[in-house]
């Protein structure tokens, strides 16, 4: 006696690395899962890459922006300073105010894509008020193509 065939789940966990099954061909599913970013908490290995520089963090908090206002952090002028001594990267910024509901998640995205660039070991995000942030601190390309 035969069993009956089992159907094929409709959907199966991505693996990390390996490509997702196709439901048809040309399927945008059928490209490779990009590999999750490491932790908060998570502390990076040693490494053969050099040191970061400032420049480099630069780059990667332009891709970290505001919700709210679709604007990276860099041309908002939420960035204050970056300091890289070695492998640890320390940020500096502010949020447009002290209640603004997505401070978590800007500060967690901005120590995520920290702790993403090679040859980063540790990633420090210090939330200052003083200054308090305003739209003069936006980048003035940036201010003038909103108006102020």
């Amino acid at each position: 006696m035969e069993s009956p065939e089992r159907p094929t789940p409709a959907f199966e966990p991505p693996h990390v690395g390996a490509p997702r099954a196709a439901s048809a061909p040309g399927d945008s599913s059928d490209r490779p899962v990009p590999a999750p970013l490491p932790p908060a908490d998570a502390q990076i290995a040693d490494t053969d890459e050099p040191p970061p520089t400032v420049d480099q963090v630069k780059m990667a908090l332009r891709r970290v922006k505001d919700p709210e206002l679709n604007l990276n952090i860099i041309d908002l002028g939420l960035v204050y300073d970056i300091a890289v001594d070695d492998r640890l990267v320390r940020v500096d910024m502010s949020l447009t105010s002290p209640g603004c509901p997505s401070g978590p998640q800007i500060m967690g995205d901005v120590e995520r894509a920290a702790r993403a660039i090679p040859g980063v070991r540790e990633a420090v995000v210090n939330l200052v008020w003083s200054p308090m942030w305003s739209p003069e601190r936006i980048e003035p390309r940036v201010r003038a193509y909103l108006g102020f």
